[in-house]
């Protein structure tokens, strides 16, 4: 899944908050201006990934493993990794942050620009891949006895769309990224009202606020719109930022605490049946939440800016693609190596091998993908809010055009 950027791609560089300007002396914030990266949401991010990822090839029911349950093949693990859903709620608290950061300052066409770019490219080959895995293998996910075939699910999930238009996943994971989209389209609202602290804080607490009523009133389309089940996640991000931004507020601080008591809650009712039924679990999902609360704390704080290394940032770029594509890894292989490997070879062979599909995808698909669209997609905007016309085409005498009387070639 998609956390956003921690790059100021989505910012110029100067406009990427890093405290308040007295804090901005030490070598760790200098290094911040110039870069625009923020290593330790990169590290966050990849943790959070390679956690899904375990939970997925150790921690659920697998129907690639034998006996349909990799928590069987792997016990010593198991106990741990079933919880690993936990990494998307992280997921989620970092985009939070990282959305707000992307779209401070930006009209909401910059901002789907952005968005757009980060998140299509990956995602179509990782739409592709799964349908490559079913033609080559037969290898896809079920979805119960009325499921949809792969090739019927196609088309409505390259738009990302699928969870709204009634179609099955390509992939499991892909729940997320429609989540995400939710999200993404309050934040293009926000921008075109204009994103300011004051309305930040007004914009979160009547989010958080109504998602509840949403929730009480059981009107299905309010639910929707107002994200009620991980609207908690999403607020505190959010408010983690304004934290790492302008400096502890106590209102903020109340906020960020409202939605870890509603985020620990819904976790518990309303999550899996196969999550919540583990031992303890009542008590292990809200310590967990409140392990991710916590790391983020740790970020809004700035007491992780001492995570410089440039390493990092690899992977951080690898943490998308890793999330779209670990699962049909493990869907594509595991039957064809546990015959001739073991169960940790297997997995040592699984990882590895998402390891660098991610990094292949980055490399020969996302960055050329970005490189090309980027100025279409930049000039296609500035015509649209042109009203069409070709923004260098100016009449003569409108502003920035030729004076009166005179051509761009400088005669009369």
């Amino acid at each position: 899944m998609d956390a956003g950027t921690t790059r100021s791609d989505a910012v110029p560089t100067e406009a990427v908050p890093t405290g308040t300007p007295s804090e901005e002396t030490s070598p760790a914030q200098a290094e911040r201006r110039a870069t625009g990266r923020l290593r330790e949401l990169d590290v966050l991010r990849f943790v959070a990934a390679a956690v899904v990822m375990l939970h997925h090839y150790t921690g659920v029911p697998a129907p690639e493993w034998p006996g349909g349950n990799a928590r069987r093949i792997f016990p010593e693990l198991a106990p741990v990794t079933r919880y690993g859903f936990l990494g998307v709620e992280l997921f989620f608290l970092i985009s939070g942050f990282v959305i707000l950061l992307s779209a401070w300052g930006r009209k909401p066409g910059d901002f789907i620009v952005s968005r757009f770019l980060r998140l299509f490219p990956a995602y179509w080959v990782g739409v592709l891949l799964s349908l490559a895995a079913y033609l080559a293998f037969d290898s896809w996910v079920p979805f119960g006895p009325n499921t949809d075939g792969p090739l019927k699910r196609l088309l409505p999930n390259l738009t990302m769309l699928q969870e709204g238009v009634g179609s099955q996943r390509m992939e499991v994971v892909y729940w997320t990224l429609y989540v995400e989209l939710h999200f993404y389209v309050l934040i293009a609202l926000f921008t075109w009202w204009g994103i300011t602290f004051n309305r930040c804080v007004a914009f979160m607490t009547g989010w958080l606020l109504f998602s509840v009523f949403a929730l009480e009133s059981g009107e299905n389309f309010l639910k929707v719109v107002l994200l009620w089940r991980y609207a908690p996640f999403f607020v505190a991000g959010m408010g983690f930022f304004l934290i790492y931004r302008y400096g502890s507020n106590i209102i903020v601080w109340l906020l960020i605490a409202l939605s870890w008591a509603l985020g620990c809650y819904y976790d518990v009712k309303y999550n899996f049946p196969d999550f919540t039924a583990a031992p303890h679990s009542l008590y292990i999902i809200p310590a967990g939440v409140t392990v991710v609360f916590a790391i983020m704390a740790l970020v809004a704080t700035h007491r992780l800016s001492w995570l410089r290394w440039r390493g990092l940032t690899v992977l951080g770029l690898l943490t998308y693609p890793l999330y779209l594509i670990h699962q049909t890894v493990s869907r594509t292989f595991v039957p064809r190596l546990l015959p001739h490997l073991g169960r940790w070879e297997v997995l040592a062979v699984l990882i590895a091998g998402a390891l660098v599909s991610s990094y292949l995808i980055h490399v020969l698909i996302e960055r050329p993908a970005q490189r090309l669209l980027r100025p279409r997609l930049k000039a296609a905007l500035a015509r649209i809010r042109a009203d069409g016309a070709d923004p260098g085409d100016r009449p003569p005498g409108s502003p920035g055009g030729d004076p009166p009387g005179l051509s761009a070639s400088g005669r009369g």
